[in-house]
């Protein structure tokens, strides 16, 4: 029996190994420009990839590391990817051209699924439904301490120590994480229950998992949720600077942003077991495509050029939608994965991580200066997530049996 002391460290912790990801994106924000200035930008690559390429990493690591988690338990899985993470932060590190830095960016990201994808493997093998949805939501609420502080802190490091620096603490922060995670973290997968980690067998869950039309379409509309959030962190360096002239108060200005999502997700916590999250997400799909719209109108209003106020005020309430989906998304589609936790998690993680890359790098080649292509990525986001979501309600909601 979990102890309420031990409860709160879980949480503290899966929040820690989630927010690695997070803080990899957004503490080299504020670096980009002196990346892209140092290493040189040689076409078709730019600094827009160092994010992209980031999530697009992600996307094979956890077809990899979830069926790992499956068989060998979620502490060697999760174990792994820190190590992986930690080769490719030093490629990074020492990198002397953007594509080396691109390439250790990759790296971690395959490496970062591993923290991702065990600590949800984790929660689905001890919490489910609505009690998932929550916890969930709490340990969105705690690392969204990461985005808001982030980008201020690295900017300082920067200042100090130049962009390298920040990998140096990327580094520190892995390290200190997997022993915390050795010492503390009980596994939370019997061996009993492990599946094997055999092609064919994989092969077969694998289809069992995304013939379930429930998932599929869970999967296709987290991506464009993800999506939509990708493709303002890997153009919000540029759209502050470009259409504002800010560049040293950046990090304040998004870590506003980032107060919405912890707002959001806290106050999900607080209503997802009242509710329901069927009903949560789709009143906040909604608000979410209603805000793009609008958005949208607003640019065309002001000839695309949107005051600093109205994109702020556009876009903390599009945030504020998008933290109410995540904790709620993932837990929709990782209720009926039932026995293949860690394969789900897996695939469901890559999906959507392969189609958020390829919705911000599509809108992202729109980018003029202006708010104009991120309004049209909410409203997307917003919509087809939504028609997404009432074509999978449709779809079996019994959990998947594994083949053995």
């Amino acid at each position: 029996m979990t102890s309420p002391i031990q409860f709160r460290e879980r949480i503290a912790l899966y929040a820690l190994l989630t927010s690695l990801t997070s803080l990899s994106i957004d503490a080299l924000l504020p670096g980009l420009r002196e990346i892209g200035d140092e290493l040189g930008v040689a076409p078709p690559l730019s600094t827009q990839h160092v994010i992209s390429l980031f999530i697009f990493g992600m996307a094979f690591g956890e077809l990899l590391l979830g069926p790992l988690s499956d068989a060998m338990g979620r502490k060697k899985a999760l174990v792994l990817g820190l190590c992986i993470y930690a080769a490719g932060t030093i490629v990074a590190m020492l990198a002397g051209s953007l594509d080396m830095v691109i390439l250790g960016r990759f790296l971690q990201g395959v490496g970062v699924s591993g923290p991702k994808i065990a600590t949800r493997a984790m929660i689905r093998d001890q919490f489910e439904g609505d009690a998932m949805a929550r916890v969930m939501s709490l340990m969105f609420s705690l690392f969204i301490l990461v985005p808001m502080l982030a980008p201020a802190l690295a900017q300082g490091v920067i200042a100090l120590a130049g962009w390298r620096a920040v990998f140096a603490i990327y580094l520190g922060v892995a390290l200190l994480l997997g022993i915390w995670l050795v010492l503390r973290q009980p596994e939370t997968l019997p061996a009993h229950k492990r599946i094997g980690f055999r092609p064919k067998l994989l092969f077969r869950n694998a289809l069992r998992i995304l013939s379930k039309r429930r998932v599929a379409f869970l999967i296709l509309a987290t991506g464009f949720i993800f999506g939509a959030q990708l493709l303002y962190l890997s153009t919000a360096a540029d759209l502050f600077f470009d259409a504002y002239g800010i560049s040293e108060t950046f990090p304040l200005y998004f870590a506003i942003l980032a107060t919405s999502i912890g707002l959001a997700s806290y106050l999900n916590s607080r209503l997802v077991e009242r509710f329901g999250m069927d009903c949560m997400v789709r009143t906040a799909l909604l608000a979410l495509a209603t805000v793009g719209l609008g958005m949208l109108v607003a640019c065309l209003f002001w000839d695309r050029h949107l005051p600093l106020t109205v994109l702020m005020i556009f876009g903390f309430l599009a945030f504020f939608a998008i933290g109410i989906l995540f904790g709620n998304l993932n837990a929709m589609t990782m209720r009926s994965l039932g026995q293949v936790a860690g394969l789900g998690a897996s695939l469901i993680a890559s999906g959507s991580s392969l189609v958020a890359t390829l919705f911000a790098v599509a809108l992202g080649y729109a980018y003029d200066g202006t708010a104009t292509n991120l309004a049209a990525g909410f409203f997307i986001a917003g919509i087809g997530a939504l028609a997404l979501s009432h074509l999978a309600a449709r779809g079996d909601a019994t959990p998947v049996v594994a083949a053995r």
